[in-house]
């Protein structure tokens, strides 16, 4: 253990900071954890409140690590695919990776309450409607109100986007700088009810997706036969939120473009008016590190939802900190500024495959083109697996560092569009047209 007896404050007590505080205990440290909130163990899932997420292997190996892995996967539901609703009801299917692969669909409540369980009983302690007011960057020491200051050998600031610690950070030097940058989408979650009997009115393998070009909604699957839709749409302008103003607004923007959906949500456009409405942007600092205070999660590098990487990224923080406290002895050593700023590089990366998805999802998982090109694409890997693995697995069911898959991604995908436009592979293929125009050899070509 390379922590040990060290005093360390963790200020937020959500996915990443429980998380963390795991992992920093499990070295030998006195680990502290302050949260402005009530205990969420004691509330009841707030609807409304955030995006079902989905676990992938970053995330998976970051739990592991520390043991929790088999805990937390008995609160998720595998998700092998993708299926996209069209306006007319058609459905299609989009497999995420190859047979037996999948995202977890895990709720956001659920699990950080399962790792606030754990985390206590790896002796961390919470303290709960513990609200920092403010933080000493050069005496490490935090603030309450009405209340003596206390110190730490290092403090970490998972407190998110609205940050207490990046914000003293900012205070405590002019070199430090934030980014934020809120985009003109918001969000709104809905639920689709149960049968009666329990089961799932949809899919449960799956992620639904009804695109719809400048809007869409997804849904994702719950233990109890439910489903959590998000509705993503802009903020202003023809089919907005700003747009939807009553009751009557609500029904015949469902009824026009997601029917199915009105279908099986008897009280949607209720639940669409009790539920508030979320923002999506994204957070970028020119540092995680002051002294002995550090940032990681949401606090440095908050992003929109549409790759599913945000909790995943947040957790790989974790075990990537972890790996660089053992291979260097602990954290008081020279190397972590060229640590962090490396992974800085990564989450800037992922943020910006998260921008590349929204497009993605909103528009092209319904442009056959596109659809076209995945297909090839996937057997072309299944063929030539060692010379050719797909973004969307690089990202999701890999360690690759997110700037290396972004970068191989965006060749990949010049290499396809060359090859279907050398070829006029435009409407649909068989295996024997691409062998008979040798198109295995035509990819390999651009490799060599």
């Amino acid at each position: 253990m390379y922590l040990t007896n060290k005093k360390i404050s963790v200020v937020g007590g959500g996915l990443v900071g429980s998380l963390l505080s795991i992992y920093l205990t499990k070295q030998g440290a006195k680990v502290s954890v302050f949260d402005k909130r009530n205990d969420i163990r004691l509330d009841e899932c707030g609807a409304g409140r955030s995006i079902n997420l989905a676990l992938s292997n970053r995330g998976m190996q970051a739990l592991e690590e520390v043991g929790v892995l088999s805990d937390i996967m008995s609160i998720a539901m595998p998700m092998y695919k993708r299926i996209i609703h069209a306006v007319n009801g058609d459905l299609t299917q989009q497999p995420y990776g190859k047979k037996g692969q999948a995202i977890y669909s895990v709720s956001r409540h659920v699990l950080n309450a399962k790792l606030i369980d754990l985390a206590e009983k790896n002796l961390v302690n919470f303290s709960f409607q513990k609200e920092c007011s403010g933080i000493d960057i050069h005496a490490t020491k935090l603030y309450f109100d009405h209340e003596a200051s206390i110190q730490f050998d290092f403090i970490f600031g998972c407190d998110g986007a609205g940050s207490i610690i990046r914000k003293g950070m900012c205070n405590f030097s002019s070199e430090f700088n934030v980014v934020e940058e809120l985009i003109d989408y918001g969000y709104k979650e809905l639920t689709i009810p149960a049968n009666n009997d329990n089961t799932h009115k949809l899919s449960k393998d799956a992620l639904h997706i009804w695109p719809r070009k400048s809007y869409m909604v997804i849904a994702l699957p719950n233990l109890d036969g439910t489903f959590t839709c998000t509705l993503f749409a802009p903020t202003k302008g023809h089919n907005s939120f700003e747009s939807l103003t009553n009751h009557s607004d609500v029904d015949i923007f469902f009824s026009e473009n997601f029917f199915n959906l009105k279908k099986i949500i008897p009280d949607l456009s209720d639940q669409y008016f009790k539920n508030p409405l979320g923002a999506l942007g994204f957070i970028n600092t020119n540092s995680w590190k002051q002294n002995n205070t550090f940032l990681l999660g949401d606090s440095c590098h908050a992003t929109i939802p549409f790759y599913g990487q945000g909790m995943n990224a947040g957790f790989e923080d974790c075990f990537l900190l972890n790996n660089y406290i053992v291979e260097n002895g602990g954290l008081d050593t020279g190397f972590i500024d060229q640590f962090l700023n490396n992974r800085m590089i990564n989450t800037k990366a992922m943020q910006e495959l998260s921008r590349i998805n929204f497009t993605e999802m909103q528009d092209k998982t319904a442009n056959n083109e596109f659809l076209l090109q995945k297909k090839i694409e996937a057997w072309f890997s299944e063929k030539n697996p060692e010379i050719w693995v797909p973004l969307y697995s690089m990202v999701t069911f890999s360690h690759i560092p997110y700037s290396i898959a972004l970068n191989k991604g965006m060749e990949q995908d010049l290499i396809m569009k060359q090859v279907m436009t050398d070829n006029n592979l435009k409407e649909s293929f068989s295996v024997a047209e691409l062998e008979e125009k040798d198109i295995e050899n035509k990819i390999k070509a651009f490799l060599t």
